[in-house]
């Protein structure tokens, strides 16, 4: 077997690979033995077939099997020897096609090799980790946001029309063709207009009533209702307005404590005080991840596979359209050419990807089963009632399982360089640190 050099520029590699007719022909023998043992033939038993009737029986189906792994075999060894990493997967390509039995295989096998990453030395990178503490003013303002959506309803001055956000008290009778129809009937029922629970055009109609007032409500249930004998079908229902009540926030107290599972209020206070500090260590890291990617940056330097710039600039320049043309779901679309920012920002990708990934694996940084569990799990959650159809997908496809293992092998490599950086603390007040993360979004 011989592998000749063609092309070497830069990252780009290319070879001559040829498979000799006798390594070839040895490579069948080699799969015709491996196989007699098992092969039955009428005259013949069982493991007792001849070669030679064998290869004549066989031969023309086993052929493209030993080509195949002689080519693949080269190949290894050819990658383990070189120390060569394909950026891609090589294109290889059989140049003579008018192969008969009894000839050379030729093929040409190219790629782009994966540069050589230098090293970074970590303790020379500076990190600002941004600390904002849960103040009293932020814990009051989510508590009073959290009354805001725990809100009650008092009873509105006699005589006071019905609003949009009121709930009218009321009781109802559903009729079709002037017979009341099963489920369509209630006694005290609690409805806050605007809420979108009854049938399209039911609220809108009560907006104005008042308490003591008897209202007809005349809809038509949606052709796709789920109660087959009340598709389409026109209803009435006649409605005994009982009480209109107007919409306030709930008591800052130890009862709207319990309604989110906390025994009293300071233990409210306390949830919410570690919620938004975790929240705000959450944009923290996302302020110090963008420093440290940035210094990343300006330290190394190297050339990078052209094809992976492109696919990246082509891939950056696909989602921004998108981005701009929200309303365009498939991808039945023009061409989308790339322009120089595309091509800058994909530049700084592929670059800073290459060099995450190198230091990552001298760090045998790992993601973890249970990692990958938590993140399918989270991912899942997007999709209610879908859940174990989503996971049962994802655990049958390995692009999506690189899709959500990516961010999480990312993350442990850049703590492990924070882990091994100058880092120092500066705490800042809830809204600087809200001018920060809008200064990332806007770059």
């Amino acid at each position: 077997m011989q592998v000749n050099e063609t092309l070497n520029e830069g990252l780009k590699r290319g070879y001559a690979i040829t498979v000799t007719a006798a390594e070839l022909d040895a490579k069948v023998n080699e799969k015709l033995v491996e196989a007699q043992p098992e092969v039955e033939m009428k005259g013949f038993r069982k493991g007792k077939v001849p070669m030679a009737l064998l290869k004549k029986q066989f031969g023309q189906r086993v052929m493209g099997e030993a080509m195949q792994e002689s080519i693949d075999g080269a190949m290894n060894d050819h990658f383990e020897k070189s120390g060569d990493r394909p950026a891609m997967q090589p294109e290889v390509k059989m140049t003579n096609e008018d192969w008969k039995e009894g000839d050379d295989v030729e093929v040409t096998m190219t790629y782009e090799a994966l540069p050589e990453i230098p090293e970074l030395d970590m303790s020379k990178i500076k990190l600002e980790k941004l600390v904002v503490k849960a103040d009293d003013a932020a814990v009051d303002e989510a508590l009073a946001n959290l009354a805001e959506t725990a809100q009650d309803f008092k009873a509105r001055k006699k005589g006071s029309k019905a609003k949009d956000g009121d709930q009218v008290v009321m009781d109802f009778v559903g009729k079709v063709d002037g017979e009341a129809f099963e489920g369509g009937s209630a006694e005290d029922y609690p409805l806050v207009l605007g809420s979108n629970s009854f049938i399209p055009g039911f609220e809108e109609q009560l907006v104005g009533v008042k308490a003591g007032e008897e209202k007809a409500v005349t809809v038509s249930f949606p052709e796709d209702y789920q109660a087959e004998h009340l598709k389409g079908k026109e209803a009435t229902f006649d409605c005994t307005i009982k009480d209109v009540k107007e919409p306030v926030a709930a008591e800052v107290d130890d009862e709207l404590a319990k309604k989110f599972g906390a025994e009293d209020l300071a233990g409210l206070k306390a949830q919410i005080a570690e919620r938004l500090e975790a929240e705000y260590a959450g944009a923290s890291r996302a302020v110090m991840k963008r420093g440290l990617l940035d210094q990343l940056d300006s330290m190394v330097d190297f050339d990078l596979p052209p094809t992976l710039v492109e696919t990246e600039a082509g891939q950056i320049a696909h989602q921004l359209w998108h981005d701009e043309n929200p309303d365009v779901e498939g991808h039945d679309h023009p061409e989308i050419e790339t322009n120089d920012e595309h091509t800058k920002l994909a530049t700084r990708r592929v670059r800073l990807g290459l060099l995450l990934a190198e230091l990552g694996q001298k760090a045998e940084v790992q993601v973890t089963d249970a990692e990958m569990t938590q993140a399918i799990m989270n991912q899942a959650r997007q999709y209610p009632g879908q859940e174990r159809q989503f996971f049962e997908f994802v655990q049958q496809n390995q692009q999506m399982q690189q899709q959500l293992r990516a961010p999480l092998f990312e993350d442990k490599v850049i703590d492990h360089i924070a882990d091994n950086a100058e880092v120092s603390e500066k705490e800042i007040s809830k809204d600087d640190l809200q001018k920060a993360v809008e200064a990332l979004e806007d770059e």
